[in-house]
């Protein structure tokens, strides 16, 4: 929903600990353009408080008595689909790959609790929470995930009559993500074969603090080599390498990784736009690029770019993305060769890669 400058995005705070709650409902009450319209102290309190206050979006707690955040975010996906963001205290890898599985639950992203008053940094975290409540509320149309379909149906059939291999190899798969991505990257990760010939290199607009509990999450629920990328090293076949915090990610003509603090690109660092382009040039028309759900234009010209020097492209499709921001950008300037699920674009990559 697009919200006016005259309206009030409404939110509903999840918490069981009332102290906390109080807090985020000042943080988000803070905003001129956020209404706190209910808090709830449990998961059964929480669905009921959508259904009758029909939030916008929805600050959610894992751990709570009675019924949990999973299931509440589930029941709330099935009856009153909302944008929420799971909002927790900790970014401790463990406890992140648990915050995760909400994602799968049909939670959208993972937010971190601001600071306290007083902090250094509590001004800059607060509104890091205002920016995602903001970012979420205008997400149109919010359902829990469907898994794929059976690979013989005509969807995940059909497009891929028209992907062939290259008359070239492919040596390396770059992809880029943002909202909705870490569900899209776990539907494709799990449909690669685990002996991939080449390596993966992903960037995922993410929130500091919560990477290394996403590459976690990502590598035990799809089984495949998934780790967080160290700057030099050199990269494997059958293994992802995802984009830490706060650094840019490329490659260099040897094809190893590199990492720098190079100034943002469209607002972001990690940027899907310094991938591409650092793909672009070690790699040339030998590279795969992909862009998942997301809102924004990162990537979108870099993809282009990687299509013009002969790089297969692939962009997913609007029916399985949350938000077809990056992707439907990508596709109306004519960068995607190709136009598929995430299941579909981990078949075609199949095809290609293995191709002789």
């Amino acid at each position: 929903m697009k919200v006016g400058e005259d309206k009030s995005i409404r939110v509903l705070i999840v918490e069981d600990s009332r102290v906390v709650s109080e807090f985020i409902s000042r943080v988000l009450n803070s905003d001129p353009m956020i209404e706190v319209v209910g808090i709830a102290a449990d998961g059964r309190e929480a669905v009921e408080a959508a259904r009758r206050t029909r939030p916008h979006v929805i600050t959610m707690d894992i751990h709570m008595p009675g019924v949990d955040g999973f299931q509440a975010t589930r029941n709330i996906m099935e009856t009153v689909p909302t944008p929420i963001i799971i909002v927790s205290a900790s970014s401790a890898p463990d406890n992140v790959a648990i915050q995760f599985q909400a994602i799968e639950a049909g939670a959208l992203t993972v937010a971190a609790l601001p600071h306290g008053p007083g902090h250094p940094e509590h001004e800059d975290s607060a509104k890091q929470l205002i920016d995602a409540v903001k970012l979420m509320s205008e997400v149109k149309v919010v359902r829990r995930w469907v898994r794929p379909k059976p690979p013989s149906t005509a969807t995940a059939s059909g497009p891929l009559k028209q992907v062939k291999p290259t008359h070239w190899p492919i040596r390396v798969v770059a992809i880029g993500a943002s909202t909705g991505g870490p569900l899209a990257l776990q539907v494709l990760l799990a449909a690669l074969p685990k002996d991939l010939s080449v390596p993966v290199l992903v960037v995922q607009h993410m929130t500091p603090g919560f990477t290394h509990g996403f590459v976690e999450w990502l590598a035990k629920s799809t089984g495949f080599p998934v780790r967080l990328a160290v700057n030099g090293e050199s990269l494997l076949p059958g293994h992802a390498y995802v984009a830490p915090d706060d650094f840019q990610m490329g490659v260099n003509s040897e094809h190893h990784i590199i990492l720098t603090r190079h100034e943002r690109e469209n607002g972001m660092r990690p940027s899907v736009s310094f991938l591409f382009r650092s793909v672009e040039a070690a790699f040339g028309a030998q590279a795969a690029g992909v862009l998942l759900t997301g809102m924004g234009v990162d990537g979108v010209e870099e993809l282009w770019q990687l299509r013009k020097v002969g790089a297969i492209t692939l962009a997913q499709d609007e029916e399985s993305s949350i938000i077809h921001g990056m992707p439907g950008q990508a596709i109306k300037a004519g960068a995607a060769m190709h136009i598929l699920s995430p299941e579909g674009i981990a078949k075609a990559l199949t095809t290609i890669v293995s191709a002789p």
